[in-house]
């Protein structure tokens, strides 16, 4: 068994050597004359001198702007910082750079469609008629484009030929359901949709004909509506009233790259609007940058997993989180992707292997979660898959334990780089993560990333070392939200990051950083639910909650277990008279996975009679989830502050009497 923080890994001389941080590292002495004897040297010149660093960047990753930028940043103040202004980029041009190519970018696949392969050339070809139509459409720069697509490349080529003319991308997930699509973009009221027909999973077919009228009909900003025939291609000619087919956008004449004008945008132009629930209200509509997220994933995608021309990325994800705008990030760095739709275990266990084999990936993406269900399987890759291709492992969603860095050197390959990292939907990038000249050591994230402030704070803002804190970043960096969609005077911003320390961000993750500037995350430090790596609000589980007659009150947490894996209760309190049945229990389960996703829908649901408040009427949503994970009542919350002191009494008993064994 091994041991939290014991080595498990040195990179080879020649792996660090040709790494892109260590390229990175020489173009800053012979350009800049600056000379860092390790990467704690260079992390630490990156958020001190963050403009020098942040125009490093600009420069050695030669982007391309129409005008000079005046200013790096304006000031030093996180809220309300301006990135590059005086600039104008567009992301998706960076994204097509190397469109001439004839090597294949996307390796694609899903349980509806077989093996394909698409080349740089092909991509760009496609994005650009795409782009083409939906500016004769009448879509112009800041309009908003909404997708209900799963991952095809269908979905790819219609994010990056929205972004291409500067409209505003946003993206749900085909298995979201009405609801809570329709809370997502009927705040940014989007001008076009894309619709898929359904999806298959798990090989179960689930169309979404009837979801996409739903969406439509409630979204009265729309005028135009393109259908994708994928679950049922023999309707490719007979798309719903008043939709255009799909191959009617993007089947006409090539459009050759001289004569296809990029919107090149201004410094605080909207990419895309990504969406992060919250524990009250709507989820939230968060904004990023062109100019910023080109910066940080580029950086990111770069120097800290390794990427390039000779890379491919496979990252299994869905279309609803920030993973897939990573994964579509890759194409910056000169890396080839693959896109899977569909499930990860599905016929078996070994599915995202046979992928990865079959694609020679470079770099492969998983949660600990997944990993959990391979061990559980007895799976071990290295005896049945060519992985002589893989050099990295790309871990995120949720924290990763010493056993899972383990798993992979004793059941993939010995020589692997095993990185974990951490960010959020909210910054679309990470804050710690990998570096590829420094030892891995187990269950611990190697490094702060470049540019990113990161420390561990207690309650008074003093800072941690080998203690866990929250997490908190003390500069400015490009890929904040520029703003939140409809938050006009930034108050609902400034509440989420900068209420609780003045002037920096709070992100809401318990954090440890130890002497070697090592990093472990210990999961949410508030009560945003981590469900399997995709971050759920409350709120949303609790509107659906109130549809349900039976229901008068309701809490949910979720805790992060001991070996990676999570656990999600609900807890409700029925009406006079009520006990929870086994009828009651189905149907809030259904209307939490119709309504919102099957990610909302909790592991176990168990009646109370009180739901603990606060004197201020708010939740102890963090309390009990605490209280559930060990940790003693009296150090947890006041009775004092309570509006009803003995309803923690029940928790504290369903704690030491359930908590053991889920």
């Amino acid at each position: 068994m091994v041991n939290e923080g014991e080595l498990l890994w040195t990179p080879r001389e020649e792996f660090a050597r040709g790494s892109n941080i260590a390229a990175f590292m020489a173009w800053l002495k012979l350009r800049r004359g600056l000379a860092f004897s390790d990467y704690d040297a260079l992390w630490k010149w990156s958020v001190t001198d963050i403009e020098a660093f942040w125009a490093a960047l600009w420069e050695y990753f030669d982007i391309l702007s129409d005008t000079p930028y005046r200013s790096i940043v304006s000031g030093q103040e996180m809220f309300g910082s301006r990135w590059f202004e005086g600039s104008r980029v567009n992301y998706a041009e960076h994204m097509l750079r190397s469109y001439e190519r004839d090597d294949i970018v996307f390796h694609h696949e899903s349980e509806l469609r077989p093996a394909g392969r698409i080349t740089w050339r092909e991509l760009g070809a496609a994005v650009r008629r795409l782009a083409t139509s939906l500016r004769e459409l009448g879509i112009r720069p800041g309009d908003r484009v909404a997708s209900y697509m799963p991952n095809i490349p269908e979905t790819a080529i219609a994010m990056m030929a929205t972004a291409a003319i500067g409209a505003v991308w946003s993206s749900a997930a085909p298995e979201f359901g009405v609801k809570t699509v329709v809370e997502r973009f009927s705040q940014i009221r989007p001008k076009l949709i894309f619709v898929a027909d359904g999806y298959r999973f798990a090989g179960k077919d689930y169309s979404r004909v009837e979801e996409s009228r739903q969406i439509v009909a409630a979204l009265d900003s729309l005028e135009k509506v393109v259908h994708l025939a994928y679950l049922h291609p023999e309707t490719v000619n007979s798309p719903p009233d008043g939709s255009l087919p799909w191959h009617a956008l993007t089947g006409g004449k090539a459009i050759a790259a001289r004569e296809f004008r990029f919107e090149r945008v201004a410094h605080d132009h909207p990419l895309w609007v990504v969406f992060s629930s919250g524990t009250t209200g709507l989820p939230k509509a968060i904004v990023h940058s062109h100019a910023g997220v080109l910066l940080e994933h580029l950086k990111n995608l770069s120097l800290h997993v390794g990427l390039g021309r000779d890379s491919c990325l496979f990252f299994h994800s869905t279309t609803g989180w920030m993973m897939w705008n990573i994964l579509m990030g890759a194409l910056l760095t000169g890396s080839a992707v693959v896109l899977y739709d569909g499930s990860p275990t599905h016929p078996g266990a070994d599915r995202l292997w046979q992928l990865a084999e079959a694609a020679r990936v470079t770099c492969l993406g998983a949660s600990p979660t997944f990993v959990q269900i391979m061990r559980q399987q007895g799976l071990k890759p290295r005896e049945h898959f060519d992985l002589s291709a893989l050099t990295t492992i790309l871990m995120s969603g949720s924290p990763a334990t010493p056993e899972t860095f383990e798993w992979f050197h004793e059941e993939v390959k010995r020589d692997l780089w095993v990185v974990s990292s951490s960010g959020g939907t909210e910054i679309c990038s990470g804050f710690v993560g990998g570096c590829p000249i420094l030892p891995v050591f187990a269950g611990e994230i190697q490094v702060r990333m470049l540019g990113m402030d990161v420390h561990a704070w207690d309650d008074a803002g003093h800072e941690l070392v080998d203690a866990v804190g929250e997490l908190v970043v003390t500069k400015p960096f490009p890929s904040m939200p520029i703003f939140f969609w409809n938050d006009t005077d930034g108050r609902r911003y400034h509440e989420s990051y900068f209420e609780h320390f003045d002037k920096v961000w709070r992100h809401g993750d318990f954090i440890k950083i130890n002497g070697r500037g090592g990093a472990y995350i210990y999961g949410r430090s508030d009560s945003t639910l981590n469900r399997h790596g995709v971050r759920i609000g409350t709120a949303e589980i609790y509107r659906t909650l109130e549809t349900v007659e039976e229901v008068a009150d309701s809490l949910i947490v979720c805790c992060e277990l001991p070996d990676g894996d999570f656990f999600m209760p609900l807890f409700v309190r029925l009406k006079d008279g009520l006990e929870l049945d086994s009828a009651t229990i189905a149907k809030m389960q259904t209307r939490l996975r119709r309504d919102c996703s099957p990610r909302h829908v909790p592991d176990n649901i168990y009646q109370v009679d009180a739901i603990p408040y606060t004197l201020t009427g708010k939740k102890m949503e963090i309390p009990v989830r605490k209280i559930l994970m060990g940790v003693p009542a009296e150090k947890v919350a006041s009775r004092d502050s309570m509006m009803n002191p003995g309803a923690l009494d029940w928790y504290v008993d369903f704690a030491s009497k359930r908590m053991a064994g889920p």
